[in-house]
């Protein structure tokens, strides 16, 4: 049962980093607002999950996985039926603060149990990939899901139903047993962690590579929408939504691929850092098609493609830390690296959200291509 919930748990933090993206192209008109406000929610969601991870590592490694993987369960079904029903900017900027909360519970919880109760706990980097591939997999339903309903069903309707799982993995977590924690971890232990070099390095990968996934997740359907006007499409707006949405499910099937790939893959764990590096410089052509390309077809291509190749950076990133350090304080190391990840999250989909007024969201996601670069860089020295 703990394996089901550890799983369950990435499955959620794959739906709750896909969730604005995916609800984007009704939420921006439902709304009123324009690209640098929906911005500014994402910005939110992340600044919030900055300040979640951190306590929440803690936590983990001071009361138990139960505790901290059941209210992440609860939290997000909460938030997802406040989002769903919000009709005012401030209503949803509120959701999207608890958002930050509801998945870094779900994060710490999966992705300190996985490398536990997958493999034995020998592979790390390998567990971790195969752990994050149900990741991917709530990345891949979330958007599936709300493309399908958006045309069948009200925008209320469409996200409530999202909600339906959170609830399963809120009830099989109650019944779940969890591996014991020594527990009395403090904060002041968890703070002398920054003077590890390998947790420092470790979180500076997570930088840049969450600037990365996290732009993505969020404005792929945007992005998705400019190519097709671009194309000169005659679909509808409602095609156009769908289409753009879609976007982010080949992105997640990309991700999921790439993951269970890279789980099978003997030794992972020693060969972490070189993997990392080449997987970021493929990244970087990705990108520079993405803006190149006029082509529908090959925006599907690129998305794909990019969920490929990001995919193993996170969680080998992760397990090649986790072999440096004892289980006992797998949650503060994940809520350290983690934390400096996420201001990548904050600081760079925000950004594009800004120069996309001026521009198009196409053509921002220039800012990625330093990011992707100095990834190579990082992973090397990891």
């Amino acid at each position: 049962m703990v394996t089901v919930v550890a799983l369950l748990a990435l499955f959620g933090l794959g739906s709750c980093f896909a969730l604005l993206g995916s609800i984007s192209v009704k939420l921006i008109p439902r709304l009123g607002i324009d690209s640098g406000k929906f911005g500014s929610l994402i910005s939110s969601f992340f600044f919030s999950a900055v300040i979640a991870s951190l306590i929440v590592g803690v936590l983990l490694d001071s009361i138990g996985f139960g505790p901290v993987a059941i209210a992440g369960f609860v939290l997000v079904t909460l938030v997802i039926f406040l989002l769903a029903r919000g009709k005012t900017y401030g209503a949803v900027m509120g959701a999207a603060v608890l958002l930050g909360f509801a998945a870094m519970a779900l994060n710490t919880a999966g992705n300190t149990m996985a490398p536990i109760v997958l493999f034995g706990g020998e592979n790390p980097a390998a567990a971790s990939n195969l752990g994050n591939v149900f990741f991917g997999l709530g990345l891949f339903l979330t958007p599936l899901v709300t493309s399908y309903l958006f045309r069948r069903t009200t925008y209320e309707n469409s996200v409530s139903a999202l909600a339906i799982l959170m609830l399963v993995g809120a009830i099989l977590a109650l019944f779940a047993d969890y591996p014991e924690t020594t527990g009395g971890f403090s904060l002041g232990q968890a703070v002398s962690l920054l003077a590890e070099p390998a947790v420092l390095v470790a979180a500076f990968v997570l930088f840049a590579y969450m600037s990365l996934e996290t732009s993505f997740s969020n404005w792929l359907p945007p992005y998705g929408k400019d190519v097709i006007k671009s194309a000169g499409s005659t679909m509808t707006e409602d095609e156009a939504d769908a289409s753009a949405a879609r976007l982010l499910t080949y992105f997640a099937v990309g991700m999921m691929a790439g993951r269970l790939i890279s789980s099978q893959i003997p030794g992972l764990t020693e060969i972490g850092d070189w993997f990392i590096a080449g997987a970021a410089a493929i990244s970087l052509l990705i990108i520079i098609g993405m803006i190149a390309t006029k082509s529908l077809t090959m925006s599907r291509v690129f998305a794909a493609l990019g969920g490929l190749f990001f995919a193993p950076i996170f969680p080998t990133t992760v397990g090649v830390t986790f072999s440096k350090f004892t289980p006992e304080i797998y949650g503060s190391v994940f809520g350290i690296i983690f934390a400096v990840g996420l201001f990548g999250a904050v600081i760079i989909p925000k950004a594009i959200g800004n120069m996309a007024r001026g521009s198009s969201v196409q053509k921002s996601l220039r800012l990625l291509i330093p990011m992707a670069a100095i990834l190579i860089i990082l992973a090397i020295l990891l």
